[in-house]
């Protein structure tokens, strides 16, 4: 495992352990049928990406794993264009702490879980278009775009 995060997608694609991480989440959206590759649309945004990088760590802080994340760049949305309203649910800690107090009180075993690709589980109502990853781009397609498909139907 490499112990260093990388800053940048270019340091990562020299890295084979990165590389994997890297590959491990586009195969996930792959499972998860999350996108499909689409001739780039007249008339909608592409959202841009970049990948996080981190170092999974054991009690002795010793790397057990190099995790990379494909997110989109929402920040350069335009409300009423390429959004309309936007929900990002957290939990707040005094919710955790209840909830925790709760099950010791009940003797309820607890477990943790990391849901991997959450947000690409989400409904969305408008069109997303993603471009492809720097790095891993289709060489049948190299001009055309992801469209995310996790879309709901309008009401």
């Amino acid at each position: 495992m490499s112990s260093v995060e990388p800053r940048s997608i270019k340091e990562a694609l020299l890295e084979p352990d990165w590389i994997a991480a890297m590959q491990e989440e586009l195969e996930e959206f792959k499972r998860n049928n999350v996108w499909n590759i689409f001739p780039k649309p007249h008339g909608h945004t592409i959202f841009g990406t970049r990948w996080a990088f981190k170092n999974k760590l054991d009690e002795s802080v010793t790397v057990v794993r190099n995790m990379s994340r494909l997110v989109a760049k929402g920040y350069n949305q335009l409300e009423g264009v390429d959004h309309d309203e936007t929900y990002a649910p957290v939990t707040r800690m005094e919710a955790i702490r209840i909830f925790l107090s709760y099950a010791v009180q009940k003797n309820i075993k607890v477990h943790q879980m990391d849901v991997k690709s959450a947000f690409f589980n989400g409904e969305f109502k408008e069109d997303v278009y993603l471009p492809q990853p720097l790095g891993f781009e289709s060489i049948e397609f190299p001009d055309d775009c992801y469209k995310l498909e996790k879309v709901t139907k309008e009401e």
